[in-house]
């Protein structure tokens, strides 16, 4: 997301037309996400289904902090995609044939996601590096030369992961992981200490650092955090594939789908609505910062949630009247308190109220893990129901 500080291409704003709801209104109307880039993040969240596969074949923390480290990386230059299409969206050729191909690089890095420590670490690597090639060209066709400020820290991540591949794991390449994400981290700092118009010994950024049209950017991340709701909705699927169709897995399957409707209660009811408007209230570098600590930082932990969520439902699925194994039983509870987590992050950043309630949620979902352990699986999915219901019903009357 280091493009920041470039000057978005001028275009004309749309005008609305008889048929638009900003008709006769004096507003413009918001420009939507176009049907290729809910393309592209089709084959984006197709990483996170394969971090799940990566989280289910091994439940241990070694494996979910290479988890995060994969998906911090890949996530970094899926932000800049949106912000990038943000600005320049794919409306020509060139620009819809350059976005195809940055989706053959996702796709080849979601195959790679399974064996990436392993035998398919150089292909991960060699694909995310033509993620980057990708996105500095498209930028190159806006703004030249000053594509390098961010290009060159972003292409230097690419090579560390693709190093990491031939590495082919152990602490070596868990290094050289961190050092992408510390790389792509910093880019920020360095893109602006190289386009900033210094005056007086200060460095002023670019008034159009912020940029950005706040209703496309928060549609953009709400559909990909619904598609990633939809890979959980699959998770139930490939968990009950080899059992039975029976009451037992009907109710398990019910109380699976009414755990990811709760989450999405959560944010889709009054966040997104909330976000967009606080990021109108924002401008420059002021929105910028908004948008990358809530849909970069907060929205990390949000997705990773999801994804742990799928692999415990995909492990504890059918298993209703069963005690569940430790590692299952964290991963449900796990991957909901993380889901809490990230969205009371999401919401400090936007100055979203209230907090206080998904706080004590998140807490109080770890407390199922006994009830899995203990009684059953069932139990457990009752207890997360509960707790997120619970928690909706209270904020609705607060709210009131």
């Amino acid at each position: 997301m280091s493009e920041q500080s470039y000057v978005p291409e001028e275009r004309p704003a749309a005008t609305p037309t008889a048929g638009d709801p900003a008709w006769g209104t004096g507003m413009v109307a918001a420009r939507r996400v176009s049907t290729l880039e809910c393309f592209f993040d089709l084959v984006f969240v197709f990483t996170i289904t394969q971090l799940t596969v990566l989280l289910v074949d091994d439940l241990s923390w070694a494996r979910a902090g290479r988890v995060l480290l994969i998906f911090a990386v890949l996530f970094w230059m899926y932000g800049g995609y949106a912000y990038l299409t943000n600005q320049v969206p794919p409306e020509t050729t060139a620009r819809r044939v350059l976005l195809v191909a940055a989706m053959c690089g996702f796709l080849t890095c979601a195959l790679a996601v399974p064996n990436v420590f392993g035998p398919d670490g150089v292909a991960f690597g060699l694909g995310f590096l033509s993620v980057n090639v990708v996105h500095s060209v498209l930028y190159a066709l806006i703004h030249r030369q000053y594509v390098l400020s961010f290009a060159l820290t972003n292409t230097a991540a690419a090579g560390c992961v693709t190093v990491a591949g031939w590495a082919g794991g152990g602490p070596a390449a868990d290094g050289l992981w961190l050092a992408a994400v510390v790389l792509q981290n910093v880019t920020p700092l360095i893109s602006h200490r190289i386009t900033g118009d210094y005056t007086g010994g200060r460095a002023r950024v670019s008034e159009n650092l912020g940029a950005l049209e706040p209703a496309h950017f928060v549609e953009r991340h709400g559909l990909l955090l619904l598609i990633a709701f939809g890979e959980s909705v699959v998770a139930i699927g490939a968990g009950a594939s080899a059992t039975p169709l029976d009451w037992s897995l009907l109710t398990d399957a019910a109380l699976a789908l009414a755990l990811a409707a709760a989450l999405w209660w959560t944010y889709f009811v009054r966040d997104e609505a909330a976000a967009e408007a606080a990021l109108h209230r924002a401008s420059g570098a002021d929105r910028f910062r908004m948008g990358l600590t809530a849909y970069y930082y907060s929205f990390i932990p949000m997705l990773l949630g999801v994804a742990i969520l799928a692999a415990g439902v995909k492990k504890s699925i059918g298993q209703l009247a069963h005690h569940l194994p430790p590692a299952p039983a964290v991963a449900l509870a796990g991957g909901v308190a993380l889901f809490l987590a990230g969205n009371v992050a999401f919401r400090a950043s936007l100055g979203i109220r209230p907090r206080r309630h998904r706080i004590a949620a998140a807490a109080a979902v770890l407390g199922t893990v006994p009830l899995g352990t203990w009684a059953n699986a069932l139990a457990q999915f009752l207890g997360l129901v509960l707790v997120l219901v619970a928690m909706l019903i209270v904020e609705d009357r607060t709210a009131q």
